[in-house]
């Protein structure tokens, strides 16, 4: 079992930045691909990002360029830096644990989500 836990969010102005972490317990971090979804009040939950083991990263064209996904396996962490924030920014973001390398499909472990909030 992977336990993860996200923080960071807030409520920010358009422009803003802000760094989203997800904290996982459990089986052993590192063998994990981690990834970023986030979900709009009436729409369905959307990918963001991800990162494999080895550090390879995948965006969804609406972040690229704004956010930046890494990891740190010592603290068993995945952070969301996001820049340049937008009121469409808006959004529960959740960090899901997976297997396998492909960043679209079913993901093993969610967390409980943390909510950002762009005001414009």
């Amino acid at each position: 079992q992977v336990q993860l836990v996200e923080s960071g969010g807030g409520l920010v102005q358009a422009g803003d930045s802000l760094r989203l972490s997800c904290a996982a317990s459990g089986r052993t971090f590192s063998s994990y691909n981690m990834g970023w979804f986030r979900q709009a009040p009436g729409k369905e939950r959307e990918f963001v990002a991800f990162i494999r083991r080895g550090g390879n990263t995948n965006y969804a064209d609406s972040v690229k360029g704004r956010f930046t996904i890494s990891r740190d396996n010592a603290k068993n962490t995945v952070y969301l830096q996001m820049n340049s924030l937008k009121s469409e920014d808006t959004a529960v973001y959740y960090c899901a644990a997976k297997s396998s390398v492909s960043f679209s499909g079913s993901y093993d472990y969610w967390g409980q989500g943390t909510q950002v909030t762009v005001s414009s």
